[in-house]
């Protein structure tokens, strides 16, 4: 895509670098939330995108939606936990739109348990979920990108609980980090091929179900956003514009990078030293 610019020798074209116009794409976790958006985003943009999940019931509004509004998608509904259906999933998007180009991890669970009360199966079904998934999606589209001898881009989805760590999410929070440091490694394993991988770690989104997870009550919210330098919690579409940003040739020289998304991020003792300084002001 380019636009014309006036130029002191007269008119020229500029290339469009953060275009993601033809770039097929796949968002797991694209039935809610965050995925929701970003699978949104990239087919304004022109991008084919492929959404999957455990849940039709969650795809198919999105898919249709997307439709509605002039975009290409399709779905498919994956357990990322198992290596062959995504496997499967990346073929279903070959076979609709002829190649991969870009595959975004979204998909994500959590449990809030303290450790001495967490059962191991819930331990392994969030690490499952969360690391093996990246894992497994990864591995499937890398397997494609090396075969049709070209570039391509995987965007991970962590989050600040993978950057600092999270005292009530503890299997999301080790898996998160994991992911961070699986993206470093896969970065360094591919590039070479021409493959990049990046991260996004997300701060507090507001999504449905957000709240009784992340904010429980009015005391924890308020907590919250005030440890928001920007006073106010990420919307889904600020997840969506970096994963553009990352997916795009603008970004064509980066790899291996967790970019943390949090509206900024202040400390206890930082709030109480800006509200004094507020106070004498």
């Amino acid at each position: 895509m380019t636009r014309p610019r006036i130029c002191p020798g007269g008119f020229t074209e500029l290339k469009d670098v953060f275009s993601v116009e033809g770039k097929v794409t796949i968002v797991t976790g694209g039935g809610t939330g965050i995925g929701i958006s970003i699978a949104r985003e990239f087919a304004l943009r022109g991008a084919p995108v492929l959404i999957a999940s455990r849940s039709a019931e969650h795809l198919e509004p999105v898919r249709d939606s997307i439709r509605k509004s002039g975009g290409r998608c399709e779905m498919f509904v994956v357990d990322v936990r198992d290596a062959a259906k995504c496997d499967e999933m990346v073929a279903e998007a070959v076979r609709h739109f002829g190649r991969l180009d870009v595959m975004i991890n979204n998909h994500g669970a959590s449990i809030t348990a303290p450790s001495l009360k967490l059962s191991p199966n819930a331990w392994r079904a969030v690490i499952a979920i969360n690391l093996d998934g990246v894992f497994f999606c990864s591995k499937a589209a890398a397997r494609q990108f090396l075969a049709q001898k070209g570039p391509g881009a995987i965007i991970n989805l962590s989050s600040t609980a993978g950057v600092h760590g999270s005292s009530t999410m503890l299997p999301y929070s080790a898996s998160k980090a994991g992911v961070i440091r699986l993206t470093t490694a896969h970065a360094g394993e591919w590039g070479r091929h021409g493959i990049r991988v990046n991260c996004i770690a997300p701060g507090p989104v507001t999504t449905e179900g957000a709240a009784e997870r992340i904010w429980p009550n009015e005391k924890v919210k308020n907590a919250m956003l005030r440890a928001r330098a920007l006073g106010r919690f990420g919307r889904p579409e600020d997840i969506a514009y970096p994963c553009i940003f990352l997916a795009s040739e603008a970004a064509s020289f980066i790899t291996g990078e967790t970019l943390i998304v949090d509206g900024g991020n202040v400390r206890d003792f930082e709030l109480l030293q800006l509200e004094e300084q507020d106070r004498k002001e």
